[in-house]
């Protein structure tokens, strides 16, 4: 791969380097605790993906085309989508349609203006897409989503990294949200498998 450049490759193409690079990195089976409490037979260290240079270029431009015409910032929960809101929004200006990004604490700051949401500061009533790393039960988004509707800010649509398929989806349709991942745990463990087989 020494003549592939994240920079300028196709979206079939960066779709490709990303599910290798998640299995490369981020995808581990075993027998796992989630943060919902949940155990699990594998596991999805997104960071492993989203804070790798590659990476990080690689999701930034998947998403971006993924964005409404009218969104007027990316926003998620810290710390796992961070990485992902942050490359988008550095995407977005290079491909000259700048998107600020939010992050959202988990508690409000405990000093200065108390603020929940880090980041520039929005007109009222302005649309924001809630990005995520892995999505299982679904609620870490829909904190997110709670805190911007309180700032005032629209919501309609979550994208993630990838889907757990555990009901975080239905979850947010059941809500009116759009959902949309990049990949199903279903489209990661078939190549799983495809890789393991082959080696």
């Amino acid at each position: 791969m020494s003549n592939f450049s994240v920079a300028i490759a196709s979206r079939p193409a960066l779709r490709e380097f990303l599910l290798n690079l998640l299995l490369q990195l981020a995808y581990r089976e075993g027998d796992f605790v989630l943060s919902s409490g949940q155990k699990s037979s594998y596991y999805i260290n997104g960071k492993e993906v989203t804070l790798n240079a590659e990476g990080a270029l690689a999701i930034g431009r998947l998403i971006l085309p993924l964005l409404p015409p009218q969104t007027d910032a990316v926003a998620g929960l810290t710390l796992g989508a961070d990485p992902i809101v942050s490359a988008v929004s550095v995407v977005s200006a290079y491909e000259a349609r700048p998107i600020p990004a939010l992050i959202i604490r988990k508690e409000a700051k405990g000093h200065g203006t108390k603020a929940y949401i880090e980041g520039p500061t929005l007109s009222s009533g302005a649309k924001v897409v809630v990005l995520e790393d892995v999505v299982t039960t679904g609620k870490s988004a829909l904190q997110a989503v709670e805190r911007l509707k309180d700032a005032g800010y629209v919501v309609e649509q979550i994208i993630a990294l990838v889907d757990r398929e555990q009901g975080g989806g239905e979850l947010y349709e059941s809500l009116g949200l759009k959902f949309q991942a990049l990949f199903s745990i279903r489209e990661l463990q078939q190549r799983y498998q495809e890789l393991s087989v082959s080696n």
